[in-house]
């Protein structure tokens, strides 16, 4: 058991080691998980492939946060990214230096921001224009008013929680307001055009803030800082491939790019395609059935991926969760902290995770992502095995101990196999949990159909969503009946040996 163990351990490495060495050859463009990032990543990847340098793109990457890990462990390269996020979430600085002495600050760590894209696209707050002018509230300062202490925010998890978000917003403003929950970006513009919020957060480039017909409201204390559309590379990496980028984006570019995506249906891939070849037209909107979007090109690549996300954990759970186990029913002192233990990795939030645990592999991907699972599986496998074991008679062991079965052959040929459905039954709950766990696995660059859920959160597009969410329910479904079957059956063999017993 312990080989095997050791031996699935190996193989992760070395596929890690393999993806390591294989994205050594190229240049690996990340992005976030938003419409502009992902146009943005984009038009870096086949800007790089047209020069000839050969290119990745990793695309949706949770948040600066995963991105930061992965720049620092070499699993991204380089990726968009603001000048305002970079001062206040990653060096933890205030003001708004020179590109100059930004790199100063950035060397350090081994990274420098070039080729300036040519836009700020800053944070701002905004609320309906027919709201907004009812109550009189034009700039930030207005909230303070008592006509806007009614207002309903729906701010975005990440301006709720970044330096230079909310938390800081609100001292400056001496904002009133005690906000507890957060809304996706992605699907903000909706809720606050369906009137289930009153003031969101934006960004000044977004497409839909005309469309909508939002007043964007003025930031009269100049709080925000400047966040000037840069790209953060490694220190190794040539920029002078991408230069002819610099400064070519402007901010009604940028506007324009973002609406072929959000309002013309356009795809990130085809609206950068179109500006690297010189934007002289809008990409042509290809209309496709849903049917065709959910059996697209991807879809055995995604399915694959998806597979061995599921699969490789699960294996390395039951490799490791059954001794563990074992060992609980075998030692009762034993069972009450190896179970808190497993019962506490399923309350770690899974970007948490899976942020920790590119730490320690060093790489985003595959193997750390295999590695969470695997973590959050543990559980029903290890109390399925201690509850199973434990509901075997003590009459039963004593039978067999009589027979002359020494205590490991009586657990090996006797005890387990009577607890077998048990086991089973915690092996399929795992399984199934983890084919719907395994959508964040997309987060870190892992694959999987939570690429397509991520990419159309961003935009707000069901039709993605529900191409990434179905395959994964019936995924799940057939995963739960392949086990259901399995259990049947050992419960069958069970009963007849109970039987034969008697």
């Amino acid at each position: 058991m312990t080989r095997f163990f050791a031996r699935c351990v190996l193989a992760l490495a070395v596929c890690g080691l393999c993806g390591v060495a294989w994205a050594a050859d190229k240049v690996v463009v990340g992005s976030k998980r938003f419409t502009e990032s992902y146009i943005l990543g984009e038009i870096v990847h086949q800007t790089l492939q047209k020069a000839g340098v050969p290119s990745e793109h990793k695309q949706g990457l949770g948040n600066t946060g995963i991105l930061e890990q992965a720049l620092a462990t070499g699993s991204v390269d380089v990726y968009p990214e603001y000048t305002g996020t970079i001062v206040r979430e990653l060096l933890k600085r205030d003001g708004n230096p020179t590109l100059a002495e930004l790199n100063t600050w950035l060397a350090p760590r081994g990274l420098k921001a070039a080729v300036p894209l040519g836009f700020n696209n800053t944070y701002a707050l905004a609320m309906r224009e027919s709201q907004a002018k009812a109550l009189g509230i034009t700039r930030i300062s207005d909230l303070l008013q008592p006509q806007a202490a009614a207002l309903r925010f729906g701010l975005s998890h990440e301006f709720l929680a970044r330096a230079d978000g909310w938390p800081a917003l609100k001292s400056a403003y001496k904002l009133p307001m005690q906000l507890s929950g957060g809304i996706d970006h992605g699907i903000a513009y909706d809720a606050i055009a369906a009137e289930r919020v009153d003031v969101i957060d934006i960004y000044s480039t977004d497409a839909k803030v005309g469309r909508f017909a939002l007043r964007v409201l003025q930031d009269d204390l100049g709080f925000f800082p400047k966040y000037d559309a840069v790209l953060l590379m490694r220190s190794g990496v040539d920029p002078t491939p991408l230069k002819g980028l610099e400064g070519r984006i402007d901010e009604k570019t940028m506007i324009a790019l973002n609406a072929q995506v959000e309002l013309d249906g356009s795809t990130f891939a085809d609206v950068a395609r179109q500006f690297v070849a010189g934007g002289a037209t809008r990409p042509a909107k290809v209309s496709q059935g849903f049917w065709s979007r959910l059996f697209a090109d991807d879809f055995g690549r995604l399915a694959a991926q998806h597979l061995m996300l599921v699969f490789g954990s699960l294996l390395i759970a039951v490799v490791v969760g059954l001794p563990l186990g074992v060992s609980s029913w075998a030692w009762p002192r034993s069972a009450a902290p190896l179970l808190a233990a497993t019962g506490i990795l399923q309350t770690v939030p899974s970007l948490a995770l899976l942020a920790f645990l590119i730490a320690i592999v060093g790489g985003i991907g595959l193997v750390p992502a295999v590695l969470a699972l695997f973590l959050y599986a543990l559980l029903p496998i290890v109390r399925n095995t201690y509850t199973g074991l434990s509901g075997v008679s003590v009459d039963m062991r004593d039978a067999a101990l009589s027979l002359g079965l020494t205590p490991p052959q009586c657990l090996r040929f006797v005890v387990l196999p009577l607890a077998l459905p048990t086991i089973m039954a915690g092996i399929k709950t795992a399984a199934v949990i983890n084919v719907g766990t395994a959508t964040m696995a997309a987060f870190i660059g892992a694959g999987g159909f939570g690429e397509r859920i991520v990419a159309g959160l961003a935009v707000n597009d069901t039709g993605a969503m529900l191409a990434g969410a179905l395959p994964s329910a019936a995924l799940a479904l057939l995963v739960q009946l392949v086990f259901d079957r399995i259990e049947a059956s050992l419960v069958r063999g069970v009963s007849r040996a109970e039987t034969m017993g008697e």
